[in-house]
């Protein structure tokens, strides 16, 4: 039903043919919803693994995205139907607890719903198999605790992380400069940890880009880069062990909060007004001149006079600071966020050993360095590259490995990847299917078969032959009762992954299976498909 108007303006109501709308029911609409669960799996599905390839993604006003990154190509794709846009959550949801997956989680879910499709065909009722996979589910949750081995490390011995970041990178774009880059998340990582409390807030981690230069030029800043320049030429441009007024007030005279006029009209009163201002301007530079400041930073701007007056008394100063920036500036120097002029003190002032502004090649582009810090718990990874969709794609793969660090300081266990879990785990849920009498033993079978989804298309992705690679890894897994063989993706020449150093975490494993899990439990639970014009 739809309300028109016709060339008078008068309204009235057109009224669909009900009888030619066909609404899906039981059967069909759970294939439908399977069938739109299976396009979304397939599109990631040729993107997962290190030899994965790479989507590009227009959006509306033109932009191009260029990633391999699962939850990134989701996020960005125009998706209606509702099933879709399930799919597009649990990728968000596992991006959101892990950082790491995103793809994995739905090739793993689209392979459970393909199983389930051939179980509902089988006259199998859907709450059964929805209960076999929860079973199911279970079963490989625990086999994961058990094949899972612990990780030391310290901050002197880092070389765990960096491999278990190395994988996570050796799947994105930039895989070619994957162990710099994975030095340079750990160590922004331990900057920032608590290893008593196993903690890390990511937060204090500032990912910052500039187009130029390149890849391997990506460094790490024990402080802060804030995208500003000194607010006058003349300023200084490198400060030692600088003493900086963080504000959040202007440069300039109180303003009333009503509405004003102010007459002038004799030339005295102009020159009273104009001394006024300036007695103003001279009482603010000379509050942070009192209190011992070599540097103000400010969350607002200036005019000339007082940028004038700033150069002239020697007191340099960046305006038009973030207020997200100014945070991890505090933090950084462990100063305080000042609103007032008043309340300026010399204790409230954050202390850094050295502030300099940074050109970039040839478009005098420049950068503020705060280094040295008082409190280095605040660190900037400053990321190079050839082009702004680089930048973007090195950036999503920096925050993976920050989340992979993360996981592994909270909970320091792995298992192996390039599929020898999943391969480990369908062979454990296949052995424990006999266990069960009911209907639910063919829902678990169908798990396992599903779980070698996973390993099938790195082996794909790979150019090597799915199947009979598949075969030989399961087989060897199984002669050997050796869960770290998996597929050789690289052509290194070995199947074991603890000699290739091919790690995943733990808790990234789990939470891959019981996101998947829920999702296609509750896209099976679906039996009537009701749109807004049904009723």
């Amino acid at each position: 039903m739809a309300l028109a108007f016709d060339e008078f303006g008068r309204p009235f109501i057109i009224i669909k043919e009900q009888e030619s709308k066909t609404r899906l029911r039981g059967l069909d609409a759970q294939k439908a919803n399977i069938a739109a669960g299976k396009a979304v799996a397939r599109i990631l599905r040729t993107s997962l693994g290190p030899k994965g390839m790479d989507k590009m993604l227009q959006s509306p006003d033109g932009d191009i995205t260029i990633t391999n990154d699962g939850a990134t190509i989701l996020e960005q794709m125009d998706v209606d139907n509702q099933i879709a846009k399930l799919m597009v959550e649990l990728s968000r949801s596992q991006d959101y607890e892990i950082g790491d997956g995103t793809t994995g989680v739905v090739v793993m879910a689209g392979a459970l719903l393909e199983q389930a499709e051939r179980l509902l065909e089988r006259g199998i009722h859907p709450i059964r198999i929805a209960e076999g996979y929860e079973m199911a589910s279970r079963i490989a949750y625990e086999h994961l605790e058990r094949i899972a081995q612990k990780f030391e490390f310290d901050a002197t011995n880092t070389e765990p992380l960096i491999q278990t970041c190395m994988t996570t990178l050796s799947s994105k774009i930039v895989n070619r400069c994957k162990r710099s880059l994975a030095e340079i998340a750990v160590k922004a990582v331990l900057a920032v940890a608590d290893l008593e409390r196993r903690d890390v807030n990511l937060d204090l981690i500032k990912v910052e880009g500039k187009v130029g230069g390149k890849l391997e030029d990506t460094e790490l800043i024990y402080g802060i880069i804030v995208d500003k320049d000194m607010s006058h030429p003349q300023m200084p441009k490198e400060i030692q062990d600088a003493k900086i007024a963080i504000l959040t007030c202007p440069f300039e005279p109180p303003k009333p909060k009503t509405k004003h006029k102010v007459d002038i009209d004799t030339v005295e009163k102009f020159q009273t007004l104009r001394q006024q201002e300036q007695k103003y301007f001279d009482d603010m530079v000379q509050k942070c001149k009192d209190v011992g400041a070599t540097l103000v930073i400010c969350q607002w701007g200036f005019d000339d006079e007082a940028n004038h007056l700033l150069m002239h008394r020697n007191l340099p100063a960046v305006r038009w600071v973030g207020g997200v920036e100014l945070e991890l500036i505090a933090i950084a120097t462990g100063g305080r966020i000042v609103p007032r002029f008043q309340e300026l003190t010399p204790e409230k002032l954050g202390r850094a050993g050295l502030v300099r502004e940074k050109a970039f090649g040839t478009t005098k582009d420049r950068m503020i360095y705060i280094e040295h810090c008082a409190n280095s718990r605040a660190v900037t990874i400053f990321i190079r590259g050839g082009n702004k969709m680089m930048i973007e794609e090195t950036k999503r793969s920096i925050h993976d490995a920050l989340c992979v660090a993360r996981n592994l300081i909270r909970n320091n266990s792995i298992v192996y990847g390039g599929g020898a879990a999943e391969i480990s785990c369908s062979i454990a849920v296949e052995a424990a299917a006999d266990k069960y009498p009911g209907v639910e033993q063919y829902a678990i079978r169908a798990f396992a078969d599903a779980l070698d989804s996973v390993p099938m298309a790195l082996a794909e992705n790979s150019g090597l032959q799915p199947i009979e690679t598949l075969s030989a890894v399961k087989s060897q897994q199984i002669k050997e009762n050796n869960p770290w063989c998996g597929i050789d993706c690289n052509d290194v020449g070995t199947n074991d992954m603890r000699e290739q150093n091919v790690f995943e975490t733990l808790i990234g494993k789990q939470q891959q299976m019981l996101l998947a899990t829920q999702v296609v439990k509750m896209i099976l639970k679906i039996d009537d498909v009701i749109s807004p014009s049904d009723y």
